[in-house]
């Protein structure tokens, strides 16, 4: 009882509405995984995978766009299937531009195949055109995002080594530059999405200072700041606090925590202790502290939680929120007291 009070006490705080505060999940591989056979359940019944978490008052999906992949579904065509599947449940629709055919992360931005042996011009010109008619794709699909990523977990820059970072700063902002203007001349007359931009450094003040305090002096527009949140990577929940703390008062922006994750079963603290046991409890009880100090954040600046990927199958399962025969786990209902009345 105490722990619930503590937590609606937290959320009287929030300045904007509920209803702006995003519920979110990184959901790119559920149509996947549903069109290979998996029935996703609750209490035992098959569900479509959207509608556990809409059951649950998940309003944000979140989908990367791979370039031109080969082994990975996330293509243009995958992903505008899932986003309309979504906005028809009334989903917001964060779009994770990766500029890339496959994964790109601080420890790797590919090149998409197709922008190999481009100079700079060239790879410029390439993000604005290829963002641009994306953008026109998802919104003659009538899915047109509300929020984009220009890049993901850019905090080494994207698109080596042309904007590698720390030496090539000048390039990067050319590139973020020319994301944002693809994203407005391809919405039409469609509202603006917002613009994020997404580093991995959720528990790092330092890392988070360096980076941004360089990016501020391109002037280029933002609306939110996203960062990534995994504890054995990326520091205790006390230095995820003190980074939110930091970012809201340095930085006056609103902040997500747009990848976040813990296991269900054993997988990162095998020889070391972690913060909760890796069991479906005590993944429950991480997501619901980084919850509490997301909403903590001053002056009402924290705007969101996205897991990833609750629906994920193989083998990073064990960071889902299925069991072995994907029954929902108690993770789920972390949410139901924060949003229903």
């Amino acid at each position: 009882m105490l722990r619930m009070f503590a937590g609606l006490v937290l959320l009287a705080g929030i300045s904007a509405k509920a209803s702006d505060y995003a519920v979110g999940a990184d959901l790119s591989f559920l149509k996947q995984a549903e069109d290979r056979g998996t029935q996703f359940k609750e209490n035992g019944e098959p569900k479509p995978g959207l509608q556990i978490f809409k059951d649950h008052r998940y309003n944000w999906i979140r989908l990367r766009l791979f370039h031109t992949p080969t082994e990975l579904p996330n293509n243009l065509e995958y992903t505008i299937a899932t986003a309309k599947a979504a906005k028809a449940l009334g989903y917001k629709f964060l779009l994770d531009y990766h500029y890339s055919d496959t994964w790109a992360d601080p420890g790797k931005q590919f090149i998409p195949k197709a922008w190999e042996g481009f100079n700079h011009d060239q790879l410029v010109q390439a993000v604005f055109e290829y963002t641009r008619d994306t953008m026109r794709a998802f919104g003659e699909a009538g899915v047109l995002p509300d929020m984009v990523q220009v890049g993901n977990e850019v905090s080494n820059d994207m698109l080596w080594p042309d904007g590698k970072l720390p030496d090539n700063w000048d390039a990067f902002a050319d590139l973020v530059r020319a994301g944002i203007n693809g994203v407005d001349a391809g919405r039409g007359n469609g509202a603006r999405p917002r613009i994020m931009i997404h580093i991995d450094k959720g528990g790092d003040r330092q890392a988070t200072k360096e980076f941004f305090d360089e990016f501020h002096r391109y002037g280029i527009g933002y609306d939110v700041i996203g960062q990534s949140y995994y504890p054995w990577w990326h520091g205790s929940l006390l230095d995820l606090k003190e980074n939110l703390d930091f970012m809201a008062k340095e930085y006056r922006k609103e902040i997500m925590l747009v990848e976040v994750a813990y296991n269900c079963r054993p997988g990162e603290y095998l020889k070391r202790p972690g913060p909760f046991p890796e069991t479906p409890e005590g993944q429950a009880a991480f997501l619901e502290e980084v919850q509490r100090l997301v909403v903590a954040t001053p002056n009402g600046l924290g705007k969101g939680v996205f897991w990833w990927e609750p629906a994920v199958t193989g083998g990073l399962e064990r960071r889902g929120f299925f069991d072995p025969q994907y029954n929902v786990l108690p993770v789920i209902g972390v949410f139901d007291r924060w949003v229903r009345h």
